[in-house]
């Protein structure tokens, strides 16, 4: 005889001092696609909402083409916009910073949000090994990296240890054959034994023998529905980190042109592109991933901003701007620019609101047991 079982309710998510009512963290989506309004409203419905550092300040009034380093004043003028926008929003969520240690402004990015006020730095595209120095006078700021290996949380932990006498006060652990965006750490769509579950466990084992205490594990990576975040917790991590899937919101910061163009995709759509930092990328087809995967010289090769420490479109003329690239999908040129995302497309059937998408992650449902 078949019965319902009611599935058990999320349970909260701490990060450092902060915590947020429900395990989910919004992923952070450059350039101005995880901007204010998205990470408010997610703060708002108790997950923890994030603010893509990576170029908010391209559409600023105070960037001058003509001026060198003025990107970076706009950028770290756009943060401080951003972060107070965002708390307007949401008096009393949990409100975070996405910054990328490959970027130039990186220092100035980690400073300027734990001055504004932020709740959590969450870091990719490096290990942020002096990362602590930069928030040392803001001891209530939660440090996040995200890795995608064991040997990559250990050596941040020694170093954090070592020099500044602390832990991160939480992992984003990538799982690379599903996250959307730069695969960190991970050059291979499918790496032979790789398992997110092994990773957590392996996670686990070591904090808990090696350093004898609990560190937050937060899954990213192909995370769309419930079942998919109740498959997670049950291998141990404490939270998810969402991206894609928040993209179909109100909310989301991006043109309505870039939602619909998700909305409509598929997993037969998703392409992996060579990216400037020279490492691949999942992202949706359209024409500039076709020309972007074949080397056509139909691609732009101009450096816009500078912002990276390493780049093979400024430094050898190859690939794309991936500032530009972003920038364009993110304003509506869906067929001229570079639209991540993640493996794990679903279909979706029309845009919603993020208390509508909080609702559907996070209330009990009802399952048919047989």
């Amino acid at each position: 005889m078949n019965k319902s079982v009611m599935t058990h309710v999320l349970p909260p998510l701490r990060i450092g001092k902060h915590i947020a009512r429900y395990p989910i963290v919004q992923g952070a989506m450059a350039v101005r696609v995880a901007g204010a309004n998205l990470a408010g409203a997610v703060a708002n419905a108790g997950g923890v909402g994030v603010i893509a550092s990576l170029g908010l300040g391209l559409y600023s009034p105070d960037f001058d083409k003509r001026k060198r380093g003025s990107f970076f004043t706009a950028n770290k003028l756009a943060l401080i916009d951003e972060l107070a926008k965002a708390r307007t929003i949401s008096q009393d969520g949990v409100i975070g910073v996405n910054i990328l240690v490959a970027t130039k402004d990186y220092p100035v990015l980690a400073q300027t949000a734990a001055a504004e006020g932020a709740d959590v730095i969450i870091t990719g595209a490096g290990l942020p090994l002096i990362l602590p120095e930069y928030t040392a006078d803001y001891p209530d700021i939660a440090l996040v990296p995200s890795i995608s290996n064991v040997q990559a949380a250990q050596l941040i932990c020694q170093v954090w240890q070592k020099r500044y006498n602390r832990l991160p006060d939480a992992f984003i652990v990538e799982n690379c054959q599903k996250v959307g965006g730069h695969f960190t750490q991970c050059e291979q769509i499918n790496p032979p034994g790789f398992s997110i579950a092994s990773v957590i466990s392996a996670l686990r084992e070591y904090f808990a023998n090696q350093l004898g205490v609990s560190i937050p594990l937060i899954v990213t990576g192909g995370i769309w529905d419930r079942a998919d975040i109740e498959e997670m917790l049950a291998i141990a991590a404490d939270g998810v980190q969402i991206g894609t899937r928040f993209i179909t919101t109100e909310e989301c910061d991006a043109d309505r042109r870039y939602k619909e163009f998700h909305l409509q995709a598929c997993a037969e759509d998703i392409m992996t592109v060579p990216s400037p930092v020279g490492k691949p990328s999942r992202a949706l087809r359209n024409a500039f991933a076709e020309n972007a995967i074949a080397g056509s010289s139909s691609i732009e090769r101009r450096c816009i901003a500078n912002c990276l420490e390493s780049c093979l479109c400024r430094d050898s003329g190859k690939t794309y701007c991936l500032l530009q690239a972003l920038a364009r999908a993110g304003q509506g040129d869906v067929e001229n620019g570079l639209i991540f995302s993640g493996a794990n497309v679903r279909y979706t059937e029309r845009i919603m609101s993020i208390a509508e998408l909080m609702a559907e992650l996070t209330q009990p449902q009802t399952a048919i047991a047989l």
